[in-house]
């Protein structure tokens, strides 16, 4: 503070007690600034903190508040406050109204991959790799070609490789040993095979009251994820719908996805409907294309007596190598309007470490982005009580996300068409379907990126 003193000058008649009047006045601003001074630092010190978004689900919350109390038990010079995502239809609309309206927390760990384009374009997220630690912090903990599918565009990394729900195939054990299946569907041919074995007239009135599988045949964009998009992922050895700014998607892996469940649909092993409930632990389909976030239900729905397991996903007979399936992931990002970019690049590292990815496992039943995850000792324990998760735990390094192209939604809304068009109601062929999806999807980018 500057202040300004009155010239008093040397006067032949001095007034001591205007002296001492003007003097008391200066020592009680100085004091004020003093104390004004005082309370501003530790203003300045109370108001040191983050806000961390974490997901709406209940038991993300659960994990969320552990792990901020315990951040803010220790010695740290800044503090998180704690809030849920605001509920909406999706997360990505909540963040993109955020980043347009300069709302946007520090930290969110409920980052899609494949809205990543949106967020970057929109000048909402931290450049991650600029942190010096970036690199070998993920070296340790990610396999280098899965670490390599979260990079932008640009080259660079805008999200932290955090957690990942592997997609499998449940299935009934009853039903499969009731039906004679004594070998897992590793190929397709195995799977209709299976599929020809497990759809039943189980009362005799001449219609079909058990399937193989359930999907939700509307022609809805993310309802692709989990039956053309899973099963591309693993016929064509893990790539996605992208290679750079080219699709790539229009190849033998998606005619054979297409074509499978073409097959399936018109021997009726899945239903053409829709039902309500969970059909699985009704014991009206003997199997679930899902995730490990499906054990908790089960667990807690299940009729007494009920076995359940989970097996890879199929491949094409003629297909060799690796078997990756879609990874369902959710990372971690820090947005440009943090006031705390370094603070907050330590606490979202806090937020994967080794003991937070126990919690994760424990609360959650999601798997953690970690190389040699149940080889190492520490989560040892929990594997030996859910010996269920190792085969999620093992598939986990081979998964793929999805692109993080802004256009992603229509071109998945283009292929639902297609599926609905060629897999459920066999109006097309396969190699039809896939040419008139990528089409669409090129004439979408194209239009995009013009204006």
């Amino acid at each position: 503070m500057h202040l300004t003193f009155p010239k008093l000058g040397l006067q032949r008649r001095f007034n001591a007690s205007r002296f001492m009047f003007i003097a008391f006045i200066v020592l009680i601003v100085l004091s004020g600034c003093s104390r004004d001074d005082t309370k501003s630092d530790e203003k300045s010190f109370k108001d040191r903190s983050i806000v961390y978004w974490c997901s709406s689900n209940p038991h993300e919350i659960e994990l969320a508040r552990i792990l901020v109390k315990a951040w803010n038990a220790e010695d740290h010079t800044i503090r998180v406050k704690l809030q849920p995502i605001p509920a909406s239809q999706s997360s990505e609309e909540v963040l993109l109204a955020a980043i347009a309206g300069g709302t946007t927390p520090d930290v969110c760990s409920n980052m899609w991959p494949g809205a990543m384009d949106e967020f970057i374009n929109a000048g909402g997220l931290v450049r991650l790799d600029q942190f010096e630690d970036f690199m070998d912090f993920n070296t340790e903990r990610v396999p280098a070609e899965l670490m390599a599918t979260f990079a932008a565009s640009d080259g660079h990394y805008y999200q932290l490789p955090w957690k990942t729900n592997p997609i499998m195939i449940m299935y009934n054990k009853k039903m499969f040993r009731d039906a004679g299946i004594d070998t897992l569907p590793r190929t397709y041919s195995e799977l209709l095979d299976a599929g020809e074995k497990l759809t039943l007239d189980r009362d005799g009135d001449g219609q079909v009251d058990q399937w193989m599988g359930y999907r939700n045949i509307k022609p809805i964009w993310w309802q692709r994820f989990f039956d053309y998009y899973t099963f591309y992922v693993a016929a064509s050895g893990g790539l996605s719908l992208f290679d750079g700014d080219s699709l790539i998607f229009e190849n033998k892996a998606s005619v054979q996805v297409f074509d499978l469940f073409r097959q399936i649909y018109k021997a009726g092993y899945f239903p053409i409907t829709e039902f309500s409930g969970d059909q699985f632990v009704g014991e009206k389909i003997a199997t679930s294309i899902t995730g490990p976030y499906s054990i908790p239900h089960v667990e807690r729905y299940k009729p007494e007596g009920f076995e359940y397991d989970f097996f890879r996903i199929p491949i094409p007979d003629d297909y060799t190598g690796p078997v990756y399936t879609y990874g369902d992931h959710k990372n971690i990002s820090i947005f440009s309007t943090t006031d705390h970019p370094q603070e907050s690049w330590e606490f979202a590292k806090f937020l994967i470490s080794a003991k937070a990815d126990s919690l994760l496992l424990e609360l959650t039943s999601q798997i953690p982005i970690r190389k040699n995850l149940t080889s190492d000792s520490r989560y040892a324990d929990y594997f030996s009580k859910n010996p269920g998760m190792i085969k999620f735990a093992e598939q986990a390094i081979f998964t793929r996300g999805v692109d993080g192209a802004s256009e992603l939604k229509e071109i998945f809304d283009a292929i639902s068409q297609e599926f609905e068009a060629c897999a459920v109601f066999d109006a097309r062929t396969p190699e039809e379907s896939i040419h008139l999806a990528a089409k669409r999807s090129q004439v979408i980018i194209d239009w995009n990126r013009a204006k």
